[in-house]
């Protein structure tokens, strides 16, 4: 079995100024999400990201500032899965819940060296 990140990219809830049951309906289908590959076997970690993002970069490590609005394509969490392939991992990534969102899944492999 091999390692996979799932990088959940889309607005953030609050973005979207979704309603207190409309947030619990999501979360509702987390959790189920979660449980499932949790029964599976498959998940092996993961956790939500806070929507705001600060970068540093370049030779004299220049720390921006930036709100996720403000970012072009939001990470808002990720699952490290494991799968036998991309094919097993993209399986796995199909009952990701917020596609109804727009949101999208990308699937990368976790490169071991040694």
């Amino acid at each position: 079995m091999k390692d996979f990140m799932l990088l959940f990219i889309g607005k953030s809830y609050e973005e979207m100024d979704l309603s207190p049951e409309e947030m619990q309906n999501r979360m509702g289908k987390w959790f189920a999400w979660n449980s499932k590959l949790e029964a599976a076997g498959n998940v092996k970690h993961g956790d939500a990201l806070v929507p705001h993002v600060k970068r540093i970069s370049g030779p004299d490590r220049i720390v921006s500032d930036r709100a996720a609005t403000e970012v072009k394509e939001l990470i808002g969490g990720y699952y490290i899965v494991q799968a036998k392939d991309y094919e097993e991992a993209i399986k796995i990534a199909q009952d990701y819940p917020d596609y109804d969102l727009g949101g999208e899944v990308e699937v990368r492999e976790i490169l071991v060296y040694g």
